[in-house]
């Protein structure tokens, strides 16, 4: 589903993002990406959504090699790869409706279709009385879920999540944590990048730790 071999990001700065990163996460596999601040996290998830391209290195999801893909396949590239970011990225002058439904209308999907697809995906996250409301009016936790419903309207089969719960107390992090794995049990597959050690150590699931641009360690937590 997703396999780095020997990646590297090296920016026009000379820092270098990543270095010598192998990983393979199979299809339905959950995982978490943990480290310090600047430790490649970030970058990790950029390069499997193609928002970067790898300096050396081979990258692969769902068995494309991104390293070939044209620029004008990366919109059909995207479809299949849901991004929730830390800082919502939301529109405070559309409705979570709106919000939601913009990769279907880019996608040129039909008026009803899009409304069937983005009222059960606002059911999944608890927000369906909130579809005509602005994102604004909504609390931190329920930005992040619009954000995440966004992401998985489109019903992606790979879902990236870049400090989901950064922002939220350690409840609402719970909460967020718990819809993940909801969406993984279904076989969605799942890289969550977490300053949140503590959050994780708990679920039992395979950590990833980078440390300078590095993988540190690559861990099934008991």
């Amino acid at each position: 589903m997703i396999r780095f071999d020997n990646v590297a990001k090296r920016y026009p700065n000379g820092h270098e993002g990543l270095s010598g990163v192998s990983l393979h996460l199979e299809p339905g596999e959950m995982a978490f990406v943990t480290g310090h601040s600047g430790a490649g996290k970030s970058t990790l998830l950029r390069l499997i959504g193609l928002l970067e391209r790898a300096t050396r290195g081979q990258v692969w999801v769902n068995g494309r090699n991104l390293n070939k893909l044209r620029s004008r396949d990366i919109p059909y590239h995207r479809r299949e790869v849901g991004m929730i970011f830390q800082d919502h990225r939301l529109l405070n002058d559309r409705t979570v409706f709106d919000n939601i439904a913009l990769p279907l209308v880019v996608a040129g999907m039909a008026h009803a279709e899009i409304t069937r697809r983005v009222r059960a995906t606002l059911d999944k996250v608890g927000l369906l009385k909130k579809e005509k409301v602005l994102p604004i009016t909504l609390s931190g936790g329920e930005q992040q879920r619009v954000g995440i419903a966004r992401a998985l309207v489109s019903k992606p089969p790979v879902l990236l999540a870049d400090e989901p719960t950064g922002n939220l107390d350690p409840e609402l992090s719970r909460e967020i944590i718990e819809l993940f794995l909801q969406f993984n049990q279904v076989g969605v597959t799942l890289l969550i990048a977490t300053h949140d050690v503590d959050l994780v150590d708990r679920l039992g699931r395979r950590i990833v730790n980078l440390r300078q641009g590095r993988v540190a360690s690559d861990t099934v937590r008991e």
